[in-house]
């Protein structure tokens, strides 16, 4: 498990523990929502797998 303190984004400089939170709190469910939620994945996107994977473990 990575740390929550692990920068995901480095574009838009959101941590993995943000985007866990936005998406427990938000019951978010796409990468899209994580992204206007956190601004996570709106740089480059090169971080939207990650995401995606992050989604998949907090959701399922």
């Amino acid at each position: 498990m990575m740390k929550r303190d692990e920068i995901i984004c480095h574009c838009m400089g959101v941590t993995r523990g943000e985007i866990e939170d936005a998406i427990k709190a938000k019951k978010l469910t796409t990468v899209e929502e994580v992204g206007e939620a956190t601004s996570a994945g709106t740089g480059c996107g090169g971080c939207q797998n990650n995401i995606q994977d992050i989604l998949k473990e907090i959701n399922g």
